[in-house]
């Protein structure tokens, strides 16, 4: 049982690492320097009785302790398939607020019902794939789930795609697509109880299915490029609960004869194709690189550590050539003082030396997953269907990532570290972002 707790704040990973250490510093001294029973806290999400609700486009403050966060995570099932939760159920981890409105957390669930008129989006862009969620929404509520949007669209015709939730007399009632096709479909929804929408958006096509009805099925002529998703507040109280996505055609790059790399035999590790086809990493430094380039690309990948507190790495937007030169999000599972908020060496999904992950959610000589999503200077970090790392580069740009953002498309690298390396790789999937119709400035430039 895990008595650790912390406190987040949506985004909180684009503040980077330092914040996250200097808050679990406190807490530590907080929780155990004094050895007293955990003082009551106030939880931010909820307000009083009767009080006005709060109004703001900063992101609310939430206390999560260790053991609830880590039971957010997906069954391997569900995450080998390449499922991720986009909402944690206790924070607004990964999410960025639009505009003004009191969008706040209860009962494991995202609410809102005053404020401006705006979204709650993802930080990172979605290109091809499968989203689900629960809503419970009043019958007088306007609402909806943006797809491939902007932070601030201006024009749901030609900007971005928005599945409605609407009463029966709106020109586009609940499950048509606004400015674009009416959803005909004969709705009896209660608004005392929560109901499964499941959206599926490849290529030029979008359908809709609520509770397991088909209620849309549109083609585009002009489909829209990579764009965040988006929960509306429009006017009434809605809710959402359960978000998961999963993306959609993902390359596979480990294949028997691993065609799509390049090993370096001067280097002392080794990267071998064993039983079952797993790609297995031993022995001393070495690197196995990606012949292909990316730039802003959807990664999952799946593999076990042999071993205690081991230390591998995925690099990315590496100089092709050189060693380990680039971005590297972290396989290390080992944490402080049997603490999984505060990682000992970074900490899986982490970005090392530049962002550590906010928990470690895997454990040694078990199959962990790992999905990362890079968009130009933000990149985003799942472990076991859970975020962990939501940081922006803000350093000036530079081609060499040491030195500062690194934009230009590089190579992947699997890394074995030293001699106590042992890993198996079931899988390393990849697929390129096209670049979002909106796309956020870069820093410096």
């Amino acid at each position: 049982m895990f008595n650790h707790r912390f406190i987040a704040l949506a985004g909180v990973g684009a503040l980077g690492g330092e914040f996250l250490r200097a808050a679990l510093a406190v807490l530590v001294l907080i929780a155990v320097g004094c050895g007293k029973k955990e003082q009551p806290t106030v939880d931010a999400t909820h307000a009083p009785e009767n009080a006005a609700p709060v109004i703001s486009n900063t992101p609310p403050s939430f206390e999560v302790d260790a053991e609830k966060l880590l039971a957010a995570r997906l069954p391997i099932e569900e995450t080998r398939a390449g499922w991720v939760r986009l909402f944690d159920g206790h924070t607004l981890f990964g999410w960025q607020i639009a505009a003004p409105a009191n969008w706040r957390i209860e009962d494991e669930a995202i609410k809102v019902d005053a404020g401006d008129v705006g979204l709650l989006c993802t930080s990172v862009p979605w290109q091809d794939f499968e989203l689900r969620l629960e809503i419970k929404a009043d019958e007088k509520t306007n609402s909806g789930i943006f797809l491939r949007t902007p932070l601030t669209p201006e024009d749901p015709a030609t900007d971005c795609y928005e599945v409605n939730i609407a009463p029966a007399d709106n020109p586009f009632p609940t499950g048509g697509l606004v400015k674009r096709l009416r959803s005909d479909a004969d709705l009896k929804l209660d608004p005392e109880a929560w109901h499964l929408y499941e959206l599926r958006l490849v290529g030029d096509r979008l359908t809709v299915s609520i509770n397991g009805q088909q209620v849309l099925d549109y083609t585009d002529p002009l489909p829209l490029a990579p764009g965040r998703i988006g929960l509306q507040h429009n006017a009434g109280a809605v809710a959402f609960r359960d978000i998961r996505i999963r993306p959609i055609g993902l390359e596979k790059l480990i294949t028997d004869d691993l065609a799509n790399w390049t090993a370096y035999p001067d280097m002392a590790g080794k990267f071998e194709i064993v039983e079952d086809g797993l790609l297995r990493v031993t022995d001393g430094r070495g690197q196995l690189e990606s012949k292909k380039s990316y730039d802003d690309f959807v990664l999952f990948a799946e593999a076990k550590t042999m071993s205690e507190n081991l230390n591998s790495g995925i690099f990315f937007r590496c100089i092709p050539g050189e060693t380990m030169n680039g971005y590297e999000c972290q396989i290390n599972h080992a944490v402080k003082e049997g603490n999984p908020l505060a990682p000992a060496d970074c900490g899986t999904g982490g970005i090392f030396r530049r962002s550590d992950a906010r928990i470690v959610a895997a454990s040694d000589r078990e199959w962990f997953t790992m999905m990362l999503v890079t968009n130009r200077a933000q990149v985003a970090a799942w472990v076991n269907g859970l975020q962990v790392t939501d940081w922006k580069d803000t350093r000036p740009a530079d081609p060499n990532p040491r030195k500062g953002l690194r934009l230009e498309a590089g190579t992947l690298m699997i890394q074995a570290h030293d001699p106590t390396t042992d890993l198996l790789f079931k899988s390393l999937d990849v697929m390129p972002l096209a670049k979002p119709t909106q796309a956020d400035p870069v820093p410096g430039a």
